[in-house]
C-alpha cells in the first residue's frame, strides 16, 4: 500500500505519525498537493492525508479538483473531530483522501489508519 502526504501543514510530523502506525504496511511519501492528488488518480498511490487550518480548505483543494468531492472526506475541522464511525464509513465507502486540521493529527490519523488497515485486510 502506498500513501502520500499533501496538505499545507505539518507533512513531515504527518509522515513520521503515519509511518510509526502503519508500521511497514505502507510505503509513505511527501509531495505537493497537485502531484499528491494526481497520483492518486492516476494509481501512484493508494490514499492520501493532508492537514491545513480548516481540515477542507488546503488539505484537500486539489484532492477535490483532481479526485471529486465523492473519494474526499474531511474528517475534523476547528473545534469538531468527526467520530470514529464516520471516519470508519468513508473509508469503507472507497473515499481515498483525508482532510483534517493540524492540531487534531494525533486524534484523527490513529483512527484513520487503522480503518484503512481494516480494510486492506478483508480486500
Amino acid at each position: 500500500m502506498k500513501i502520500v502526504v499533501g496538505g499545507q501543514i505539518d507533512k513531515e510530523e504527518i509522515a513520521r505519525l503515519v509511518a510509526l502506525q502503519m508500521n511497514d504496511r505502507a510505503e509513505i511519501e511527501i509531495k505537493g498537493d497537485l502531484d499528491a492528488a494526481l497520483g492518486v488518480k492516476n494509481g501512484k498511490y493508494d490514499y492520501y492525508v493532508g492537514a491545513c487550518n480548516t481540515g477542507g480548505g488546503g488539505a484537500l483543494a486539489m484532492a477535490m479538483a483532481m479526485l471529486g468531492s465523492g473519494l474526499c472526506s474531511t474528517i475534523s475541522m476547528p473545534g469538531m473531530i468527526k467520530s470514529g464511525d464516520f471516519i470508519r464509513e468513508e473509508v469503507q465507502k472507497g473515499k481515498k483522501a483525508f482532510g483534517f486540521t493540524a492540531q487534531h493529527k494525533e486524534e484523527v490519523l490513529p483512527v484513520l489508519l487503522q480503518a484503512i488497515i481494516e480494510k486492506e485486510e478483508v480486500s
